[in-house]
């Protein structure tokens, strides 16, 4: 919990400093306290676009402020923590890209929103787990590298067989390690629990969920279902907006606990500290800006059609 001289003080810098505070469903409780906004990483990229605040505060990881920068590059974006990565991000391997278009014809570069900016500039177009299908079907090219994630690409091309998706060996830590004997040992010990997955899950895992979506879509789907149990394989600072939704329902993660240590350094001392000092703001170069623009406002046009 968050002591209420700090909510306070928070409050007085952001209405003089005209600052929004945005955080990540996997950032810690406290941080999501703080947020004005709480999301997904496609629900963030919308609101750091639409805000009209002068300064944002990014409760995330690196790329989802350098995409907060990218697509407002007038905007001040500051982290609470600029040591706070995404191992998934930097898991193409260089020249990989060039590689893959020398070798195959019709082909689209479509790169997960969880990528640096440096590998969006090499894209055609970015998605999210949540608009990931959609964008994939939408595209006129038969050829797909998907990158930098295996599992999400792998998902996607199930959902569309009639597209060529060339997978990437990339994958997110948290929810690789998801150990799918242990979700069959919850699932023994809440027979009736529905099995919520993100499709950044193993192949093993993904084969017993009941249901499989991004981050917001399973927070939707356990508000929504008559259920009252469900087993949860995705990241576990869900928790929070999920008990928050559904203060009545019951909610199990597996033994090891799928938790981004990234993640969680976003604290609300942190926040506290850069809208005080304005420091970890967020800068990206001109040419890359320039360059990792043009795929993110693709993946709004397209999600949005």
């Amino acid at each position: 919990m968050i002591d209420q001289k700090t909510k306070e003080r928070v409050e007085e810098l952001k209405r003089q400093k005209n600052a929004v505070i945005l955080a990540h469903y996997y950032a810690p409780r406290e941080a999501q306290e703080l947020a004005d906004f709480v999301g997904d990483s496609f629900y963030l990229a919308k609101i750091a676009q639409k805000t009209d605040a002068r300064m944002i505060v990014l409760c995330g990881v690196g790329f989802m402020g350098e995409s907060a920068k990218i697509l407002n590059p007038e905007k001040k974006v500051l982290m609470p923590e600029p040591a706070a990565d995404c191992p998934m991000a930097h898991m193409v391997a260089e020249g990989k890209i060039a590689e893959m278009r020398a070798r195959y014809e019709d082909l689209a570069v479509v790169c997960y929103i969880n990528s640096t900016a440096a590998l969006k500039c090499q894209s055609d177009v970015c998605v999210t787990s949540s608009n990931a299908v959609k964008i994939v079907r939408a595209l006129p090219n038969r050829n797909i590298f998907f990158i930098p994630d295996r599992n999400l690409g792998r998902f996607v091309a199930e959902q569309v067989p009639e597209k060529s998706i060339i997978l990437n060996d990339g994958c997110c830590p948290v929810h690789a390690d998801i150990d799918p004997v242990q979700l069959a040992e919850l699932k023994r010990a809440h027979p009736d629990a529905v099995v919520l997955a993100h499709p950044e899950c193993e192949c093993a895992v993904l084969a017993h969920a009941d249901y499989i979506g991004s981050t917001a879509e399973l927070i939707a789907f356990a508000r929504t279902s008559p259920a009252d149990s469900f087993i949860v394989c995705t990241e576990d600072g869900v928790e929070f907006q999920l008990k928050c939704d559904s203060p009545d329902k019951n909610f199990y993660f597996p033994k090891r606990r799928p938790c981004c240590p990234d993640m969680k350094r976003n604290t609300a001392a942190g926040v506290l500290h850069v809208l005080e000092t304005e420091k970890n703001e967020i800068e990206v170069a001109q040419e890359v800006q320039q360059g990792a623009l043009r795929p993110l406002e693709k993946m709004l046009e397209l999600a949005g059609s």
